[in-house]
C-alpha cells in the first residue's frame, strides 16, 4: 500500500540488501519509501566514514589531484547546498545544473533531490558546439534557480543574461559554506516524485526532458545490479562520462544504491590521454571488483591511444565494461581485447548493452558470463523486416552485435509500428517496453508523452507472447528504435527516423556508412553519416594522417562500394576534416543536425 504525501514511516537502518528488492515472484520491488536521498541516508548511517565519491582532478595536476567525499561529508554538503535552494526554490521546481565536471556537481544535483525540487543535470556553456541544446533544456525546464561552481560563474551569468525572459537566480556552489547545513529543511519525498529531468540527447529530434521518478531511478538501478551481477557489496565504479548524460548519472547511482564509491574524471581528461581511464580502472580492480561504462567510440580511442608503457603494472582481471549509446561495433570490442587482453581483461568483461533515456538508462545487456559476439544476417531480408541468418563471407552479410537480454521486471516486444501489432520473434519492428523503470513523460509536453508513452498494443501473439502478464490496457513506451528477437537475444537495428527510403526500397544508414569506411581508408571509422536530401547524400571525415590523399581519389571509391554492395547511387559524396559532422553531447551520430547543415550550407569546408 502506497503511502500518501508526507506520511512519514521508520526506514529500515542497514544498508540496502539487494535481496530485500524482489517480491515473492522475483519481480524487482523496491521497499517501501525507497528513494535516492533513502539510498544515501543509510550509507551515511552505516558506512558515514568511508569514501562515496573520488575525484581525479587533471586540470590541477598531470597525475590527477585526488578530492574525495565521505558519506557524511556529502550529508554536510546536501544540507547546507540544499538550504541555499530552498531559499528561492520551492518543492517541484526545477534547480539546474550548470557546472563543469566535480564533485560540486554531483553534490549540487543530490542536493537538489534532497530539496524536493526537481534536478535538471546540464552542463555549463564552455562545451563547445552545443549551446542549442542548452537554450532548449533551459527554456522548456525554466529553472527557479541555476547551480554553478565559482570557475564557471562568469560564463554561465553571461549565458542567461543572453536568454529572452527572465533570469534565473545563480548559486555557486563552492561559496556556500558547510555551517548553512544547519539552516536546511527537511523535506519528506515520494516514490512517485520526479528526481530529475533527463534531456535527450538530441540525435533524432530536439532535445526534451524525461521526468524521471525516485521509484523508476531506484529500479532501473537494481536491474542493472542483477543484469550485470555486481551484488557483491565491494564493487565500485570509474567514469569519466559527463554527469548530464543518463550513464554518466547511473556511475553515481551505483556507490548510492549499494553504498560502495565511485571515481570520477572529466571527459577532457579521457579523450586527451585514455590511458588515465584505464589506470584508474586497474587501481579499483586491486580493491575489488569495479565497473564502468563508456559509448563504442571510447574503447576504440583507448585501444589506440590508451595502451599502457611497457613498464607499467596493470590489472583488469575484476574489470566489467558496458558499452552502448550508440551501435555497438565488433571491430572495437576485438581492438579493445586485443589491447588490454593481456593485462588480465577478462573475454566477459565488455557488455553490449542498449538503453534509452525514457526508460531511465539500461534496457538490455549481455548475461554476466556472456562473451561479446556478432552475427550476421542477410541485408535484404534485414530491410525487409525478416531476420535470416547467413555466414559471415555470405556476399550480402551484415553484422550486428546482439546486445543480450532484457532487464529484469521490463517488458519488451517487438511492434509493427504502422499497425501496432506485436510481431513474432526474428521479425523486425519497432521496440516498445513496459515497467516501473519507466520515465513518467516528457516535461512540459503533454502530447508528445501521450504517443510515445501511452502506447496500446492493437494486437498480441496468440502463442509466444512478450507481453505476457501485462493488462491488455497497459501503456507502452515507444522508443522508435528498431530491432528484432533472434534466439533470445536482443538487436537493435537502427532508428525508424533515420532509415532511407531509395527506390522503392529501405535501407540502414549505418551499412551505407560502414561501407563508405571499408571502400576508403582514408576515411574516419564511425565518423561518417548517410542521409535523403532527397537523394543520397554520403557525408564523411578525413582520418587524421591521410591529407596527402585528393578528395577526388577518396570519393570515387566510396561511390564505387556503395553503388556495388547496395545498388545505390549516392547524389553527393561529401569529404570534411576531422570534426566537423555534429555529434550529440553523448557522442552519437547526429544525422539530422548533419542533414540540417547540408541543406543550409554550414557544413565545415570540404576537403580538396
Amino acid at each position: 500500500m502506497q503511502r500518501a504525501r508526507g506520511q512519514e514511516f521508520d526506514a529500515p537502518r542497514g544498508l540496502l540488501d539487494i535481496d530485500d528488492c524482489v517480491d515473492a515472484a522475483g519481480r524487482v520491488a523496491l521497499p517501501r519509501g525507497t528513494t535516492l536521498i533513502s539510498l544515501i541516508d543509510r550509507n551515511i548511517a552505516n558506512i558515514g566514514s568511508t569514501v562515496a565519491y573520488r575525484y581525479l582532478d587533471f586540470g590541477r595536476s598531470p597525475h590527477g589531484a585526488v578530492h574525495e567525499l565521505t558519506w557524511t561529508q556529502l550529508d554536510t554538503r546536501l544540507g547546507a547546498i540544499g538550504s541555499r535552494i530552498q531559499r528561492v526554490a520551492s518543492r517541484g521546481e526545477c534547480v539546474a545544473v550548470l557546472a563543469p565536471q566535480g564533485l560540486d556537481y554531483v553534490a549540487g544535483f543530490f542536493a537538489a533531490v534532497k530539496s524536493g525540487t526537481i534536478a535538471v543535470p546540464l552542463f555549463a556553456p564552455e562545451l563547445p558546439g552545443h549551446a542549442e541544446r542548452l537554450v532548449t533544456a533551459l527554456r522548456d525546464a525554466q529553472p527557479a534557480l541555476v547551480l554553478t561552481t565559482a570557475a564557471a560563474e562568469g560564463s554561465v551569468r553571461t549565458f542567461l543574461e543572453r536568454l529572452p525572459g527572465a533570469t534565473p537566480e545563480v548559486a555557486v556552489i563552492d561559496r556556500i559554506p558547510d555551517s548553512a547545513a544547519v539552516d536546511f529543511t527537511p523535506v519528506v519525498i515520494d516514490e512517485d516524485d520526479i528526481s530529475h529531468l533527463q534531456y535527450t540527447s538530441g540525435a533524432t529530434r530536439p532535445p526534451v526532458g524525461v521526468e524521471i521518478t525516485h521509484r523508476a531511478v531506484g529500479t532501473n538501478l537494481v536491474q542493472m545490479i542483477f543484469a550485470i551481477d555486481l551484488m557483491n557489496r565491494n564493487t565500485h565504479g570509474v567514469s569519466w562520462l559527463p554527469l548530464y548524460h543518463d550513464m554518466g548519472l547511473s556511475m553515481i547511482g551505483f556507490p548510492a544504491t549499494y553504498g560502495g564509491h565511485s571515481t570520477l574524471m572529466s571527459p577532457t581528461a579521457f579523450i586527451r590521454r585514455p590511458q588515465r581511464w584505464i589506470r584508474a580502472l586497474s587501481e579499483g580492480s586491486r580493491a575489488g571488483r569495479v565497473v564502468t561504462a563508456a559509448p563504442n567510440f571510447a574503447y576504440e580511442w583507448t585501444a589506440q591511444r590508451g595502451r599502457p608503457r611497457p613498464e607499467e603494472d596493470i590489472d583488469l582481471s575484476n574489470v566489467v565494461m558496458i558499452i552502448g549509446s550508440e551501435p555497438v561495433s565488433m571491430a572495437a570490442i576485438d581492438a579493445f581485447a586485443e589491447a588490454f587482453g593481456p593485462y588480465g581483461l577478462p573475454p566477459t568483461a565488455i557488455k553490449p548493452s542498449y538503453g534509452i533515456a525514457e526508460a531511465t538508462l539500461m534496457v538490455a545487456t549481455t548475461a554476466p558470463n556472456a562473451v561479446a559476439a556478432e552475427s550476421y544476417f542477410d541485408r535484404d531480408c534485414l530491410a525487409a523486416g525478416v531476420a535470416v541468418r547467413v555466414g559471415a563471407d555470405a556476399p550480402n552479410a551484415v553484422a550486428h552485435v546482439g546486445c543480450g537480454q532484457v532487464a529484469r521486471s521490463l517488458w519488451a516486444v517487438i511492434v509493427d509500428p504502422q499497425t501496432g501489432e506485436e510481431l513474432p520473434d526474428g521479425r523486425v519492428g519497432e521496440i516498445w517496453l513496459h515497467g516501473t523503470n519507466i520515465g513518467r513523460g516528457y516535461w512540459n509536453h503533454p502530447e508528445q508523452t501521450r504517443s510515445i508513452f501511452g502506447a496500446r498494443l492493437a494486437a498480441r501473439l496468440s502463442s509466444g507472447s512478450r507481453a505476457r502478464g501485462i493488462p491488455h490496457d497497459a501503456d507502452w513506451l515507444r522508443t522508435t528504435d528498431l530491432g528484432m528477437f533472434v534466439d533470445g537475444e536482443l538487436y537493435v537495428t537502427g532508428r525508424i527516423i533515420d532509415l532511407l527510403e531509395i527506390d522503392g526500397r529501405t535501407l540502414y544508414p549505418q551499412d551505407i556508412e560502414a561501407t563508405t569506411a571499408e571502400a576508403a581508408p582514408s576515411v574516419r571509422r564511425g565518423y561518417v553519416a548517410a542521409f535523403t536530401a532527397p537523394e543520397l547524400v554520403i557525408v564523411a571525415e578525413r582520418a587524421a594522417g591521410r591529407s596527402r590523399f585528393g578528395a577526388e581519389s577518396v570519393i570515387e571509391p566510396i561511390r564505387a562500394a556503395v553503388r556495388n554492395t547496395h545498388g545505390v547511387v549516392a547524389a553527393d559524396v561529401v569529404l570534411l576534416p576531422a570534426g566537423a559532422i555534429p555529434r550529440t553531447t553523448s557522442g552519437k551520430l547526429a544525422r539530422r543536425a548533419c542533414r540540417a547543415a547540408y541543406l543550409d550550407g554550414t557544413l565545415t569546408a570540404r576537403v580538396k
